[in-house]
């Protein structure tokens, strides 16, 4: 009896102490996450991930602000405005380009107008048009501002060449641009989202329209005026009083910094042309966290900031996408419910979020081609985990996941993508692949999964989420990632995929170049050939020189071109698209040929007709390659 008695006393002693100790702990955990409104522990954080990330990415200028209810935590210049005077930057005045970051003010501008009265989200978004209508691609079911705000109006991507200009003389009028540039509606509204700078920019033309005044005009006296962010503008060129605060885009070649030219997105503005400094963006995002108020000046009612949170898409409920305009993100714990926006031109990538839970505001922004996403990338995910870490328990794959595995297996494009121009090749450089795993994992692109419930998933070891999406048939059709809703990624067939098309181009070169070898070694035979014969190894000559001068002419073009396709295309990438024109035609006639050789028994036997046929057949897929993917024609823009 004694022993039993000291058995359970023992007992009680060691849950007591158990329970001391992981209460210990979880105090020790939580004193561990370090204080977002220190100071100098924040300053000690960010500079310590962006000055080493920015001299490796050879970014020559940066800016970070934190902002905690109504204290700057944090407002820091990094590197140079201006290499060559040697001007720091300086986060009160120094300019940079939030790139979309801008399309918050137009949503802003949009639901004051709804506030007014004088716009209805779910009418016909021509009601408010004047020189052009959104074409009527799908009968009865009309484009409006809801859905254009969601990014769900079914339009195809687009911008090669014209999304952002370098010279001010190819600015044009919003309406004219807007007209000329429209893009294809490829789905019906509300089923697909696709993020979309030619809608947001039409959301822009509605709001100048029925206002009366042009859309700078309009945000400048209803939101910076307001706000008094006198630092800030969508005018281009820069109004003097602000040219001098720019900071320079830098694009680094071996060993030096060359300076660029202002980027013009004037076509484009509303979805992306302003200009601002953290400071001023410090006071936008104040008021959105203070229900439209800052220092007692408002911009929207604090009901109507709600609705743009509350009101909005996503394909899954258990994956983040967007409100009213406001794109929401899976950054830090539940609860913590970020949202705000990113935007990028191409000298500068910025980062603006919000959080209502913690009363914070995060705004940075990099500069230099290449080197800004890198910076980036590195400082915006890893300043949310280290401030407002999320808890991550440990997740294994089911012990039956292999038996469904496969149906999630393949390529998958975004539907954010050209599907009726040139560019629509670009898809083919963007496909992420789905491959399961022996461990019970999905690989998806470059990062390991695992199902942790019905069509959901989580990164093995973060926090990151994907929710599959299943067709009528129960078919895996696409998939959403979590905080990245608005590009939805659609499952893409076979002859969509880089390796089909990769494989059979490649192919279809190499018998091509098969011709040039055997036109080398039989130039002699070639030159005794007569009638059908010598038309017939005439059109493989034709179709080998049409095909490789196009594939190296247009791989020139664009690989001599990488930063400037934004702006406007290379010539010789235009000069190329002849090619596949001359390459059409001569794979028609070397098919006409083939029919004839067969039909009258030509050349040295059956097997030299099977070889000739095999080119015919090789012309044919690049036929259907060129039409396909919008090359056959100039059908850039």
């Amino acid at each position: 009896m004694c022993s039993t008695n000291n058995n359970k006393s023992i007992g009680k002693l060691l849950v007591l102490v158990s329970a001391a100790l992981f209460a210990t702990i979880a105090n020790s955990s939580q004193a561990e996450i370090p204080d977002v409104t220190n100071p100098q522990v924040v300053e000690a954080f960010v500079d310590g991930v962006v000055k080493p990330t920015m001299t490796k990415a050879h970014s020559p200028s940066g800016v970070v602000l934190v902002m905690k209810g109504d204290d700057i935590i944090l407002a820091k210049g990094y590197g140079y405005r201006d290499l060559a005077k040697r001007i720091p930057v300086d986060p009160e005045t120094t300019l940079f380009r939030p790139g979309s970051i801008s399309k918050l003010f137009t949503w802003v501008s949009v639901m004051q107008l709804v506030e007014q009265g004088k716009l209805d989200l779910d009418a016909d978004v021509n009601r408010y048009l004047k020189t052009f209508q959104v074409e009527d691609t799908w009968p009865g079911q009309p484009v409006t501002l809801r859905h254009i705000m969601t990014h769900t109006a079914g339009f195809e991507d687009g911008g090669y060449g014209y999304l952002i200009a370098d010279d001010p003389a190819r600015v044009v009028p919003l309406a004219e641009s807007l007209a000329r540039y429209q893009p294809q509606r490829v789905n019906p509204p509300g089923r697909h989202t696709a993020y979309s700078n030619w809608a947001t920019a039409l959301a822009g033309l509605v709001v100048a329209n029925v206002s009366g005044t042009d859309f700078n005009t309009y945000v400048q006296q209803n939101i910076f005026d307001v706000l008094g962010m006198e630092h800030s503008t969508f005018a281009e060129p820069l109004p003097p009083a602000l040219q001098a605060n720019m900071a320079v885009g830098y694009h680094y070649v071996p060993d030096r910094y060359e300076a660029m030219g202002y980027e013009y997105i004037s076509n484009f503005g509303p979805a992306g042309a302003l200009a601002s400094t953290a400071h001023d963006m410090a006071r936008f995002g104040r008021a959105l966290l203070n229900g439209g108020s800052y220092r007692d000046r408002s911009i929207l009612k604090g009901e109507t900031l709600q609705q743009m949170l509350d009101e909005g898409f996503t394909h899954d409920e258990r994956v983040r996408a967007v409100g009213l305009g406001l794109l929401k993100r899976h950054f830090g714990p539940d609860g913590f419910d970020n949202f705000g926006h990113d935007g990028a031109t191409t000298l500068f990538l910025s980062h603006l979020g919000l959080s209502k839970a913690q009363d914070l505001v995060l705004f940075s922004s990099f500069s230099g081609v290449n080197g800004a996403r890198q910076v980036h990338e590195a400082f915006v995910k890893s300043f949310y985990d280290e401030f407002f870490p999320r808890d991550l328990p440990a997740v294994t794959p089911p012990a039956d996941f292999s038996e469904r595995a496969q149906r999630y297996a393949g390529n998958y494009l975004a539907w954010r993508g050209n599907f009726t121009k040139a560019e629509s090749l670009a898809r083919l450089l963007s496909v992420t692949q789905v491959e399961p795993q022996i461990d019970g994992t999905l690989l998806v692109g470059k990062k390991r999964y695992v199902e942790v419930g019905e069509n959901l998933f989580r990164e093995v070891n973060d926090y990151g989420r994907i929710a599959f999406q299943e067709n009528e048939q129960g078919e895996i059709s696409g998939f959403v990632i979590d905080g990245k809703g608005v590009n939805q990624m659609y499952r893409a067939p076979l002859y969509e995929s880089p390796g089909f098309t990769f494989a059979l181009t490649g192919l279809s070169l190499l018998l091509f170049a098969g011709v040039f070898l055997r036109l080398g070694y039989q130039w002699s035979a070639f030159r005794a050939l007569h009638g059908i014969e010598r038309n017939a190894f005439s059109a493989s000559i034709a179709l080998a020189t049409f095909n490789f001068l196009f594939v190296i002419l247009f791989t020139v073009a664009i690989a001599s071109s990488t930063t400037v396709l934004a702006y406007e295309l290379p010539t010789l990438m235009k000069v190329s698209l002849l090619f596949p024109l001359l390459a059409a035609a001569a794979a028609l006639y070397h098919l006409y040929c083939a029919v004839q050789l067969w039909r009258q028994k030509c050349l040295s036997g059956t097997w030299a007709r099977v070889r000739y046929s095999l080119v015919t057949l090789c012309g044919l897929f690049m036929l259907w390659f060129y039409w396909y993917w919008n090359l056959l024609g100039f059908q850039y823009h």
